[in-house]
């Protein structure tokens, strides 16, 4: 699922998809490829796209959702940043595999770190609610209820 015309408007998208070469997996690729029928604006065989719905605020804007099926994409549309298939179909991957290892693991902390600074207003919330916030069984001998945070 993506935002930006992809369920009615897209001839083309970048996708991530399964590399196989003669029955053989070689992992997840990015790869470009073409969505419809440039004279008819007919979907391709195999492939199929539509849109969500219509979104708060912005009832225009088409956030779609694409599903291939059995779709070939040809060994020049894969992006050979980091991999390369040669006409022959020999798999390579280009670069040391340590610095793929270690942008996939930046992006994962950077995933961590984001999540805990959006977390932590909501943390903070909570937790100056549960020491305000009175509720449960009082102390013996006093009126007041507990606290969240004394409970």
């Amino acid at each position: 699922m993506w935002p930006g015309d992809l369920g009615r408007f897209t001839s083309h998208a970048v996708t991530h998809a399964r590399l196989m070469i003669d029955g053989k997996f070689y992992g997840v690729h990015p790869f470009f490829v073409q969505l419809r029928d440039l004279e008819t604006w007919k979907h391709l065989k195999g492939v199929s796209t539509g849109d969500l719905g219509p979104k708060f605020g912005y009832i225009s804007k088409d956030n779609g959702w694409a599903r291939f099926d059995q779709v070939r994409i040809p060994r020049t549309n894969l992006l050979m940043g980091f991999v390369e298939v040669s006409k022959e179909g020999k798999f390579s991957t280009k670069g040391d595999l340590r610095v793929l290892y270690s942008t996939m693991m930046f992006i994962r902390m950077l995933l961590i770190k984001e999540f805990g600074l959006s977390a932590m207003p909501s943390v903070l919330f909570a937790t100056r609610y549960g020491v305000l916030r009175r509720q449960f069984k009082s102390y013996h001998g006093k009126k007041e209820e507990r606290k969240l945070m004394d409970y």
